[in-house]
C-alpha cells in the first residue's frame, strides 16, 4: 500500500475514532444527566413522603387542626434538612378538613430539591379516626351469642367471648383466656378468650386454637388492646353542650320520659310520656312483671314556643335528653345523634328504648342514626314481633339488649290476659352498630326472648359516624398514592 492511501486510512480511523468518542462523550453526558434527574425525582419523591409522615405525626397531636398550627389557608411550606442541617429542598401540603359527617382528612404533599426545583413529585393521602360504630358489636364485658344469632361485621370484647352462632367477620378479645360465667359451658373454667361450645367444642388452653370456619367465617384473634369506655363520659359532656347551642337540649320531663318518633319529612315528633303499660301474674297475689319499658299514656306540649309534634331535626342533628327516652320511627337522609343522660355525667343513669321499627330510607351512608344511653338500651316487654333497628347504639354504663321476662306455669294467672305471650318474640334485625358495657343478649337459653337474631354492620359508620359520635383512637391511613 502507498503512502497516500495510508494516510486516507489514517484520516478515517482518526475521524471514526473522533466521532466514536464525541458520541460516548454525548451518550455518558446524556446517562449523567438523566442519573442525576432520577436521583432529583426520588429525592424529591421522598420529600412528599415526609410531608405525608409530618401531617400524619401532627394529626396525632392535635387530632382537630387543618391548618397546620397556623390558623391560616394553605398551602403550607416546610423545608426539609439534610444531616448537616442544610436546607436541600421542601414539601409544600395542601390540607382538606373533614366534610360534614365525616372524619376523613385529606392531604396532599408536593415535594423538591432546591437545585432541581422543576422536578416534582405529589402524594395524596387520606386518613381518618374510627369511630365507635366501626363493630358490629363491642363490649366490655363477658359476651354469649347463641346458635340462632348471624353477625355481619367485627366483633370485639374487653372480657371473653362465646360464640355459637355464625360470624363473617373478626372475632377479637382483649384476654387470652378466662372462666365463662355460663354454666354449661363446655370447656369449665378454663377458655379460650374466644372460643365456641358448638360440637365439636373448642379443646381448653392451652391447646393449639382451632380455625371453625363454620362459625368464624373470617376467623379470631387474641389477646388484642382493649377500647376504653370510661372516655365516652367526655364525649357526653361535649354533645351536650352541642345540644345547647344549635342543637335540642330536653330537660326533665317530669313525668316517665320522652318518646321521639321520627319522621321522613326531616322532622319528629316529641311527647312526654305520662305512664307506662303493665303485665302482672298472680302466685297467691298479684306481682308485677318489673323492667316493663312500654308506653302507655302519653301527650304532645309545648317545646320551644311551638308544638312537639313535626318539630324540625336541629342543624347539627344532636338531641339530649336530661330523662329516659323512647324512639322510633323512620329518617330520610338524615343525620342525627340521640342521647339520654343525667346528671351528673359519670355516674347518673338514663336509658332508651326501643319498642317499635327504627329505620333507615337509604342504606347507602346517607341516612346515619346514633343513639348513646347513659345505662341501658332496652327492648321492652310489649314490643314488635319482629323488630328492625336501623341505628349504631351505645349503652355507656349499662348493656343492650331485653330483659329476662321469665315464663310462668301454664296454670298460673296473667293480668292483662295474653300478656304471657309477649316473654316470646320472633325475630330482630339489627343495622349499625352495638356498643355494650354489660353483657348484651336479646334472648335466653330457655328459648325466651327472640328467636332469631341478625345483627347487620353498616361499614358506612366507621369513618362516617352520626354527629359528635365516640372514636375509638387515632388517625389511621386509609389511602395513599402518587398524583
Amino acid at each position: 500500500m502507498n503512502r497516500g492511501s495510508q494516510l486516507i486510512l489514517a484520516i478515517i480511523i482518526t475521524t471514526l475514532v473522533g466521532v466514536l468518542g464525541s458520541a460516548s462523550s454525548s451518550l455518558v453526558t446524556v446517562e449523567i444527566k438523566k442519573s442525576k434527574e432520577k436521583v432529583a425525582s426520588e429525592r424529591a419523591f421522598e420529600l412528599a413522603e415526609a410531608g405525608i409522615e409530618y401531617y400524619r405525626w401532627h394529626l396525632a397531636h392535635v387530632s382537630d387542626d387543618f391548618q397546620d398550627g397556623t390558623g391560616g389557608p394553605g398551602p403550607y411550606v416546610h423545608d426539609f434538612k439534610d444531616s448537616s442541617g442544610v436546607v436541600i429542598g421542601r414539601y409544600s401540603l395542601n390540607i382538606a378538613p373533614p366534610q360534614s359527617g365525616s372524619t376523613v382528612v385529606a392531604v396532599e404533599s408536593t415535594g423538591y430539591l432546591l437545585d432541581n426545583p422543576n422536578r416534582k413529585r405529589k402524594i395524596a393521602a387520606k386518613f381518618g379516626i374510627p369511630s365507635l360504630s366501626s363493630y358490629a358489636v363491642v363490649a366490655n364485658d363477658v359476651m354469649r351469642f347463641g346458635s340462632g344469632t348471624e353477625v355481619f361485621g367485627p366483633i370485639h370484647s374487653n372480657n371473653g367471648i362465646r360464640f355459637d352462632g355464625l360470624t363473617h367477620n373478626m372475632v377479637t378479645s382483649t384476654i387470652s383466656q378466662y372462666d365463662d360465667p355460663d354454666q354449661d359451658d363446655c370447656n369449665g373454667n378454663n377458655s379460650f378468650g374466644v372460643h365456641t361450645c358448638r360440637t365439636p367444642a373448642d379443646p381448653r388452653p392451652p391447646a393449639s386454637v382451632p380455625a371453625r370456619p363454620d362459625i368464624f367465617q373470617t376467623g379470631r384473634d387474641f389477646p388484642v388492646p382493649q377500647i376504653d369506655f370510661n372516655g365516652i363520659t367526655i364525649d357526653l359532656a361535649n354533645i351536650k353542650t352541642l345540644s345547647q347551642t344549635n342543637g335540642l337540649y330536653l330537660s326533665g320531663s317530669g313525668a316517665t320520659g320522652y318518646h321521639i318518633r321520627f319522621n321522613t319529612d326531616d322532622t319528629m315528633n316529641i311527647y312526654r310520656v305520662t305512664s307506662q303499660v303493665f303485665c302482672r301474674y298472680r302466685l297467691g297475689s298479684w306481682r308485677d312483671i318489673p323492667n316493663i319499658y312500654s308506653i302507655g299514656t302519653e301527650s304532645s306540649f309545648t317545646l320551644n314556643g311551638r308544638s312537639s309534634i313535626n318539630y324540625p331535626l336541629p342543624s347539627n342533628g344532636i338531641i339530649f335528653a336530661e330523662d329516659d327516652l323512647w324512639v322510633d320511627g323512620q329518617i330520610n337522609t338524615a343525620r342525627a345523634t340521640v342521647v339520654a343522660a343525667r346528671e351528673p355525667l359519670a355516674s347518673a343513669s338514663a336509658n332508651i328504648i326501643i319498642n317499635n321499627d327504627l329505620l333507615y330510607t337509604s342504606y347507602n351512608g346517607q341516612d346515619a342514626l346514633g343513639l348513646i344511653a347513659q345505662t341501658d338500651i332496652s327492648v321492652g316487654f310489649y314490643s314488635d314481633n319482629d323488630l328492625r333497628i336501623d341505628a349504631a347504639l351505645i349503652a355507656q354504663r349499662g348493656r343492650v339488649g331485653r330483659y329476662y321476662y321469665q315464663p310462668r306455669s301454664a296454670s298460673y294467672q296473667y293480668n292483662p290476659a295474653g300478656c304471657r305471650a309477649n316473654i316470646w318474640r320472633n325475630s330482630i334485625t339489627s343495622f349499625g352498630s352495638i356498643t355494650t358495657n354489660r353483657r348484651y343478649g336479646f334472648a335466653y337459653t330457655d328459648g325466651t326472648g327472640y328467636n332469631l337474631r341478625t345483627l347487620n354492620f353498616d361499614s358506612n359508620l366507621t369513618f362516617a359516624p352520626p354527629p359528635s359520635f365516640p372514636t375509638t383512637g387515632q388517625y389511621t391511613l386509609l389511602s395513599w398514592e402518587e398524583k
